[in-house]
């Protein structure tokens, strides 16, 4: 069965915890703290997912004004579901419904930063961050 793409009003937290859970990506998101996963949820305003039949296998959470500027903060894909080119693809369908005229930016874990050079996505040397506190 193929992989589908859609863009989403919302995502229910179960589904986006397993898909974190799943993905490897739980064990830097603050998952424990369901409240804190809910606003992540409800304050996106772009959300991808990629679907094997009835199971959300790929999430991508962005903050987007779809004019200027997109914020990737969470790209997942559950661990059984990598190598297929799920991400990348998620990747490119946030990019296309942000808009032409938006950057995308994704702050990369240090596991990822392979995955990102292979794919072949910009690496910006201008980039500054003030961590979160907790």
């Amino acid at each position: 069965m193929a992989i589908e793409y859609a863009v989403v009003e919302s995502l229910d937290l179960e589904t986006f915890l397993t898909v974190l859970r799943n993905s490897g990506l739980a064990e830097r998101r603050p998952v424990a703290d369901q409240s804190r996963i809910r606003r992540m949820l409800e304050n996106a305003n772009l959300i991808v997912v990629a679907r094997d039949g009835d199971n959300v296998v790929g999430v991508a959470r962005s903050i987007t004004d779809f004019s200027y500027c997109c914020y990737l903060s969470d790209l997942a894909v559950d661990r059984s579901h990598q190598g297929r080119g799920i991400g990348k693809r998620l990747i490119e369908e946030t990019r296309k419904a942000a808009g032409p005229e938006a950057m995308c930016l994704l702050l990369s874990s240090p596991d990822a930063m392979a995955f990102y050079k292979a794919i072949g996505m910009p690496q910006p040397e201008n980039a500054f961050l003030y961590k979160r506190e907790r």
